[in-house]
């Protein structure tokens, strides 16, 4: 078939009534967004629109390309809907202008966006139209061209707010994004007091096509940025968690990531605590309002649904009966999600928007939840590294300890027992005393290589701390105000024979008696030995303390070579430590010190190994110690 002469006369009936060109696809089938046919059949019906109108056309031609011309430029979604507003006001000539997005549902407004009213008139106006009544909402429920000569005098128009300007004559079109209704434009108070006319209507008509065709392309760009920016996260929470570094601020990363990417008013992490309850571990928000440690108690049905492994979206935190805590009360709409990998659930990330934002949106949901997966996976591939790496030190730890164990302690065993037979073949009484002493410096020494070698094999530092670990914690701090670090010793298996509540009172015994040291005592030296291998024979301390019952029992010495403790001077502290001991069943003493001549003092306080509380007395007034006395270590 040849093709059409360009010089050949053009019928005009030709320009009036462009014939649409036959569709033979089922109705029925999914229709691409790309299809050129669908791009021709827009054109097409935008064409018939204005049919009539050539003169009208001729004359507002220019405007109208336009405008077209700017509604599609530019990607960013926000943008392109600003564009719209404004260059329809302008092809209309109309005051104001309005796009309503209606929200996935369907049966209210998700965003609002105006032309033409000031951000004074806007504040002052306050909340913007949610979309369930008045005519926004009749358009929405039919989704039709509307046009009125005084919208007032509408029975579907609900009035104003206070502040709102005067509005009356009203058009208003639905824009229509890949076949399904996007949102409605509004245009009110046409300029000169006239009406909207038809010809108004139909060029507002074909800016809704392509403006429909702009804001798909918009939306598409969106999503991808948007993936993009949830994949960005979820890397940086993976080199985050797998750096080595500290967990609590690894945690911290996870919370912010997820408070930026959900534009929510803050980020929260919460890990499982005792008796299937979550703790708040980690917070990122601009408002110091989340405290850490908050607990949501396990009755919570969120909790139950957080550790089935099931997310929870929540329209508005502060009035859902769900949410049991009075941090809901802050906040608006929010997803809580699993931290779950591999059927096991880590904790939860909680992402909530303050009262009276916008609800999340069904992709922004699926992006949270496989965030929160991603965080899951890369939780869980952090802490098999941690054990591995926690693993290499324990196997160093092991062999160091056996080298110390076989080598150097055997070693200086044997060196002992060498100098005890040179010791028993010497007639000289200097020599024997002299070979005396320095067998009871190996054998300190053997003890103290002997609780380095238990302070090897303590368990991680998460894990929950025995007696033999506390005790030393107890003497790195106390080192600091001292201004060094009392030496210590442990005689016996002090972990697993010592009970609880003796080993609360040990604790607290060691930490009056080094503060006594430090603030009484102007000690430079100071030496605490815990014994396990005590036989407590019953006789009461040597301040003549009430007889007791022979028991197993545990003693701590906290021996200085300071001042001592001068005639009438205060006892206020020992007598404490006193008290706390014979409430045990056990007693509590002072004997001299381990400076020359027995100067200083060794505060002496046991106790049965496995005791059982027994009521105190209240301390006498004179008994209660002043503030210069109590420990501040």
């Amino acid at each position: 078939m040849a093709a059409p002469d360009p010089r050949d006369p053009v019928d005009p009936r030709d320009l009036a009534e462009p014939r649409e060109p036959e569709d033979r696809r089922d109705p029925a089938e999914p229709r691409d967004p790309e299809d050129p046919k669908d791009h021709l059949e827009a054109a097409t019906q935008a064409t018939r629109s204005i049919q009539g109108l050539v003169p009208e056309l001729t004359a507002r031609l220019p405007q109208l390309l336009e405008a077209m011309r700017s509604v599609g430029t530019g990607l960013e979604l926000h943008s392109t809907l600003d564009r719209i507003c404004e260059t329809a006001a302008e092809l209309a000539d109309a005051r104001y202008a309005a796009l309503g997005v209606v929200s996935e549902g369907g049966e209210g407004l998700s965003d609002f966006v105006t032309y033409g009213v000031s951000d004074a008139v806007s504040q002052e106006i306050g909340h913007r139209p949610d979309g369930r009544k008045g005519l926004l909402g009749a358009l929405i429920h039919d989704p039709a061209s509307m046009r009125l000569a005084d919208l007032t005098s509408d029975p579907r128009s609900c009035g104003f707010p206070p502040g709102h300007p005067p509005m009356r004559t009203f058009l208003g079109v639905p824009i229509k994004v890949q076949g399904e209704i996007f949102g409605n434009l509004y245009l009110t108070e046409k300029r000169g007091g006239a009406e909207f006319n038809d010809h108004d209507l139909h060029m507002v008509r074909v800016l809704a096509t392509e403006a429909g065709i702009a804001i798909g392309n918009a939306r598409l760009y969106e999503a991808a940025r948007q993936r993009e920016r949830w994949i960005d996260g979820s890397v940086a929470v993976t080199t985050a968690l797998l750096s080595g570094g500290d967990a609590e601020d690894a945690l911290v990363v996870v919370a912010e990531q997820a408070r930026r990417l959900a534009e929510s008013a803050a980020g929260i992490v919460l890990l499982p605590a005792d008796d299937g309850e979550l703790e708040v571990v980690a917070v990122s928000s601009p408002e110091p309002d989340v405290p850490l440690g908050v607990i949501v108690p396990a009755e919570s049905l969120v909790v139950g649904s957080l550790l089935a492994g099931e997310a929870v979206f929540v329209s508005d935190a502060s009035t859902d009966p769900r949410m049991v805590t009075t941090l809901a009360s802050r906040f608006g709409p929010c997803m809580l999600l699993p931290l779950q990998s591999g059927g096991r659930v880590l904790g939860a990330l909680v992402t909530p928007r303050a009262r009276g934002a916008r609800q999340f949106t069904e992709a922004e949901r699926t992006l949270a939840t496989q965030f929160a997966s991603q965080a899951a996976l890369a939780l869980m591939m952090a802490e098999a590294q941690r054990d591995r790496e926690r693993l290499a030190v324990y196997e160093d730890r092991d062999r160091i300890a056996r080298d110390l164990h076989d080598l150097v302690i055997q070693r200086l065993f044997a060196t002992g027992m060498m100098l005890e037979s040179a010791s028993r073949r010497s007639v000289a009484s200097a020599v024997q005393e002299g070979v005396g002493k320095a067998v009871d410096e190996l054998d300190v020494t053997i003890q103290e290589i002997r609780t380095a070698i238990f302070a090897l094999q303590q368990g991680p530092a998460e894990a929950p701390s025995g007696l033999r670990t506390r005790v030393l914690r107890e003497i790195n701090m106390a080192a600091v105000p001292l201004g060094f670090k009392p030496s210590h010793r442990f005689l016996g298996p002090v972990d697993s024979v010592v009970g609880e509540l003796t080993g609360k009172n040990l604790i607290a015994a060691l930490r009056e008696a080094l503060s006594n040291a430090f603030r009484h005592a102007d000690a430079s030296r100071i030496e605490v030995v815990v014994d396990a291998t005590l036989r407590l024979d019953g006789r009461g301390d040597e301040e003549g303390g009430a007889e007791r019952e022979a028991a197993d029992g545990v003693r701590l010495s906290v021996a200085d070579d300071g001042v001592g403790i001068p005639e009438g001077g205060r006892r206020s502290g020992l007598r404490n430590l006193q008290r706390r001991a014979e409430s045990l069943g056990g007693s509590s003493w002072c004997a001299p010190g381990i400076a020359e001549g027995g100067g200083g003092t060794t505060v002496i306080w046991q106790a049965p190994l496995q005791a059982q509380a027994a009521p105190a007395a209240p301390p006498a007034p004179s008994d209660v110690p002043s503030a210069e006395e109590r420990p501040e270590l």
